[in-house]
């Protein structure tokens, strides 16, 4: 029997994906708020020089994923339904 939390946990291109969009996300307001911050350069290198590469492929491989099932994906994670494209709000 599948748990509801483990049947709305991410995928490892989504968990790598999600994970990366946060850290950049925080590093972008440590650099705006302190430009000149060495942590922050080293840990914004250290991001490029070991992670970027596989993020860059997850962000591949979900972008090919097709339209409808990142809808179904969205909704099972959301815990309700998407309307369509074509929907009005």
């Amino acid at each position: 029997m599948t748990t509801p939390a483990a049947a709305t946990s991410l995928d490892a291109d989504e968990e790598r994906v999600t994970r990366a969009q946060r850290l950049l996300i925080h590093l972008g307001a440590a650099l705006v708020a302190a430009p000149f911050d060495t942590g922050t350069y080293e840990r914004l290198r250290a991001f490029l020089d070991e992670d970027a590469e596989p993020v860059l492929a997850s962000l591949a491989a979900l972008r090919r994923r097709p339209e409808a099932e990142l809808r179904d994906r969205i909704a099972e994670l959301a815990g309700h339904t998407l309307r369509s494209a074509g929907g009005t709000a």
